[in-house]
Parts: C-alpha cells; sequence; structure tokens
C-alpha cells in the first residue's frame, strides 16, 4: 500500500493548517477538525496583516476579493490570494497566499494550500489541495456518496474505511487535474501526478503519475 501520511502528499510549510497534521496518519482526519482550529486560528492573527470584516473571517491586507464573492465564516484568506467574482465560500475554509479561487467557484470545508488555482466553475468540497495544484476548468469534487453511507478510499482491492460520510479529492502537491473532470468521494491523488480532462476518478492514483481512464495509469517519464 502507499504511504498515505501527510507528508507523503504535501510540504506543509506551505499552509497555515500545517498543525493540524501532526496527529494524523492520513490526510483526510483533520476535514472534522478544519472548523474549529480555524476559530482558533484567526484569534492569532496579525490584525497589522487581517481585516476582520465579518464575525469569524479573516482576509489578508495584500489579498482581493471581489465585490460579488460570498464569503462565510469560519474562513482565512491568506496573503496575495485572490477571490474573483461570484465565488462562493461557505466556511470552513483556509485559502493559501497566492492561490485563486476564481469565477463561480464554490468552497466549504477545505483545505487550499499557497499558490493553488482553482479558477472556473468548480466545486471543492471536504477536500484538500496540495502546494501549487491546478483545478482545470469545471473539475469538481464529489464529496458525497449517492447512498450516503461512509466514504472509502479504494486502493486496488483494497479499501480503507474512512468513517466520514462526506470526503472529497486529497491532492497532493503539483497535482493537475484536466477540465471538466469529476473526482468521486474518497478520491487521493499523489504529488506531481496529472489527470486527463473528462475523467471520472476513484481511488489512488500513485504519485507522479498520469491518470488517462480508469485502469489507465502510466508513469510520468522523467
Amino acid at each position: 500500500m502507499q504511504d498515505m501520511s501527510p507528508a507523503s502528499f504535501f510540504d506543509l510549510s506551505h499552509t497555515l493548517a500545517a498543525p493540524l497534521f501532526d496527529d494524523c496518519e492520513v490526510p483526510w482526519l483533520v476535514l472534522p477538525r478544519l472548523k474549529q482550529f480555524i476559530l482558533e486560528l484567526g484569534k492569532t492573527l496579525d490584525s497589522a496583516l487581517y481585516d476582520n470584516p465579518a464575525p469569524d473571517i479573516w482576509i489578508a491586507k495584500t489579498a482581493t476579493v471581489a465585490p460579488t464573492a460570498s464569503i462565510s465564516g469560519p474562513t482565512v484568506i491568506c496573503d496575495g490570494a485572490e477571490i474573483r467574482h461570484c465565488a462562493y465560500i461557505r466556511g470552513s475554509v483556509i485559502v493559501g497566499c497566492g492561490s485563486v479561487v476564481g469565477n463561480s467557484c464554490e468552497v466549504k470545508n477545505s483545505i487550499i494550500f499557497d499558490s493553488v488555482q482553482v479558477p472556473h466553475f468548480n466545486y471543492v468540497g471536504d477536500s484538500i489541495l496540495g502546494y501549487h495544484a491546478h483545478m482545470g476548468a469545471g473539475a469538481v469534487t464529489s464529496n458525497i456518496k449517492s447512498d450516503r453511507t461512509s466514504v472509502t478510499v479504494r486502493d486496488g482491492e483494497s479499501r480503507i474505511e474512512t468513517g466520514m460520510r462526506k470526503l472529497g479529492a486529497i491532492l497532493g502537491d503539483n497535482v493537475e487535474i484536466g477540465c471538466n473532470s469529476v473526482l468521486n468521494p474518497g478520491t487521493v491523488i499523489g504529488r506531481g501526478s496529472r489527470v486527463y480532462p473528462l475523467s471520472n476518478v476513484r481511488g489512488i492514483v500513485p504519485p507522479d503519475s498520469i491518470f488517462k481512464a480508469e485502469g489507465v495509469v502510466v508513469p510520468i517519464q522523467k
């Protein structure tokens, strides 16, 4: 089985949420604790660097937020981040330094590391997007099964029970998701991997791989 420790997916120096991962064997275990973490984190942020325009919302003074964006707390938007027109941030969200949440995108209960691009018509729910990850236009995370049972992470023939009713995707650092792809509940994609456009992805994609279609995953030639 692939190494599932958070350090195998992420450079944790690129998120304010790094302390959340300290005692977690797998990355998704941080998500149920994210809301409380943000509420506590916000109280520690320097008022010289962060505005607090509404209860439980902290926005770096260097961030850009479009007037048509909707932001609910608890949310932290970090240095240099850009929240574009009609973005909808539903709360329990950290948007990392220099990251983009673009037009008509929706994000909830998710950690977006630094320098992440979620730029056009994306849905990101109950997910973690690692440093420099990029979601192509229209790519979405599906975070709940149609039968509403707990999400499992598929690793070949093995199943990892998460005990979570809602879990979207875990994207390692430098992952590239092609346009209009669907990441099914419990999708886990290793560092540096790529997903072809229009893909229907589930289970674990190893690091440094190309997902071309279900059952067709090849190593990146270096």
